[in-house]
């Protein structure tokens, strides 16, 4: 007897709650009628952002799912992310940029044997760092939304982002918003959950559903406390725990915008640094092992200029790490529930977009195959953390710094084992497309090739020379770049310039 999944309960509202609506709904439109989508949320007061980077996956995201891009800008303050910047990450005085559009040659040729220094790989093989460092927009005046020869992501505030995803959801993609807190939960003989027991302004109620999506945050009410999903901690790679999170008002209307996350290292820890554009959102990442946070505050202070008296400052615990399982029976984690490590790279939105695109595309027709999807999901995202803490931990085990944060992450015991690995090949060649092939993938090898390069480790390309003795056509590539470069100084207008005339026409 056929038990088609007609209903989707998602607790918890916020970026996460309300992106894995939009993505899911926007995927089932064609069948609302038969698949109704809920969304309960314990309050109806708009989250507070600080001012978030994203991944460029979310320009696709949100083009799916039917938002203006225009409106994204006007409602989230929003302004373009091109990468990101990362000073002071080798020593006390260098940056090096991880940009978005991939190197000339890409998937052919690795420029890295042929630039002539290996830290300017990214300088010499791709534009993209010039335009961010001359304050450039990714696109031209006459180039319309979505378009652009510079590949980007989106700084944005990320409660006024989850408001507008919100409203989109409830008034074009037919989900329903119910405010209430989750009291208990009630579980099935076999482990499924069959409902929830809410409380509003008093009054008791019970919602019930096919599938439940755990968008709870850190509390992880529904795969953590209801089902007992063990907490795996990522904490021996990855220190940090801490972070203190702040807005700055330009001093004036017309400051110059960053078109780039900029991340700088700090004695135990980092600054990121996020323009939007009506304010920048400013934070300090670290590990409470090696700082204090009077100290982390004053390293604030120092980066930011000014005392923290009269900023908000908005302070952040969290554990580096993810559930056993993200999918348990009927219920899957996206999010913070799910887990996460930090917020390096800007992964957090981006797994909320690859987790809610697989539950839309691989929705079970039939409550008997939930077993095979909720394998398969796992695997996916086991793979994923895997990829991202290797990822992430590239940033720190290069360092030159003496502190003794940054000699921890040096440590061989803190490496993980995929990441030794993956070095062990590096040492005699730069990462290619083929070490980055997998179904589940976040970062490419383009991503590797920015920071490996970026931070000073140049393989023995010598030991196979043989391969590399395309000199003429990486001299072509490097002469290409360097007058696409010019073109692009010349022709593009200036970040805040282009935002400014766009949302004004």
């Amino acid at each position: 007897m056929s038990e088609q999944v007609s209903s989707i309960l998602i607790v918890g509202g916020g970026t996460a709650g309300w992106l894995s609506a939009a993505i899911i709904a926007a995927h089932h439109r064609d069948r609302a009628d038969k698949l109704k989508i809920t969304l309960v949320e314990a309050s109806d007061i708009p989250t507070v952002g600080v001012g978030e980077g994203t991944w460029p996956t979310l320009r696709n995201t949100v083009r799916m799912i039917g938002l203006d891009e225009k409106e994204i800008f006007q409602t989230c303050f929003a302004g373009f992310k091109q990468g990101g910047k990362f000073v002071n990450w080798v020593t006390h005085d260098d940056f090096y940029y991880h940009p978005f559009t991939v190197p000339l040659g890409y998937g052919q040729m690795d420029m890295a044997p042929y630039v002539n220094d290996i830290e300017t790989f990214a300088r010499e093989a791709n534009f993209q760092e010039a335009v961010c460092e001359a304050g450039l927009a990714p696109r031209q005046v006459s180039e319309g939304a979505y378009q652009g020869i510079c590949n980007y992501a989106y700084h944005l505030d990320a409660g006024a982002f989850a408001e507008m995803l919100k409203n989109h959801c409830r008034d074009e993609l037919g989900v329903s918003h119910v405010i209430g807190t989750v009291k208990d939960v009630t579980l099935c003989d076999d482990g499924f959950i069959e409902k929830l027991h809410l409380e509003e302004s008093g009054e008791n109620f019970e919602l019930a559903a096919d599938l439940f999506v755990d968008c709870s945050g850190f509390r992880s009410l529904l795969l953590g406390q209801a089902l007992g999903v063990e907490f795996v901690s990522n904490e021996k790679y990855l220190f940090n725990d801490s972070a203190l999170a702040v807005r700055v008002p330009y001093e004036d209307e017309d400051a110059p915008l960053a078109c780039h996350t900029i991340a700088t290292g700090q004695n135990a820890g980092w600054t990121w640094d996020i323009g939007l554009t009506n304010r920048r959102g400013i934070g300090h990442v670290y590990s409470s092992d090696f700082l204090s946070d009077e100290e982390a505050e004053q390293n604030l202070e120092k980066y930011i200029g000014r005392p923290l008296t009269n900023l908000n400052v908005k302070k952040i615990k969290f554990k580096s790490g993810f559930r056993r399982k993200a999918w348990k029976n009927n219920c899957v984690a996206i999010g913070l529930s799910g887990g996460f490590v930090e917020p390096l790279e800007a992964t957090a939105i981006m797994l909320v977009e690859v987790a809610a695109r697989y539950v839309a595309e691989n929705l079970p027709a039939d409550r008997t195959i939930f077993s095979i999807t909720e394998k398969r999901f796992n695997q996916q995202m086991d793979y994923r953390w895997q990829r991202i803490t290797d990822f992430l931990k590239l940033h720190y085990m290069l360092t030159k710094r003496p502190e003794a944060y940054w000699q921890a992450h040096t440590d061989e015991n803190g490496i993980p084992d995929s990441l030794k690995e993956d070095l062990a090949i590096w040492k005699y060649r730069g990462p290619i497309k083929s070490d980055f092939e997998g179904v589940a993938e976040l970062f490419p090898a383009a991503s590797y090739q920015y920071v490996l390069y970026g931070m000073g480790y140049k393989p023995e390309f010598s030991s196979q020379g043989y391969l590399y003795n395309a000199q003429d056509q990486a001299d072509r590539l490097k002469q290409k770049n360097q007058v696409m470069t010019q073109q692009l100084l010349q022709s593009l207008p200036s970040h805040r310039q282009y935002i400014n005339h766009w949302l004004a026409s």
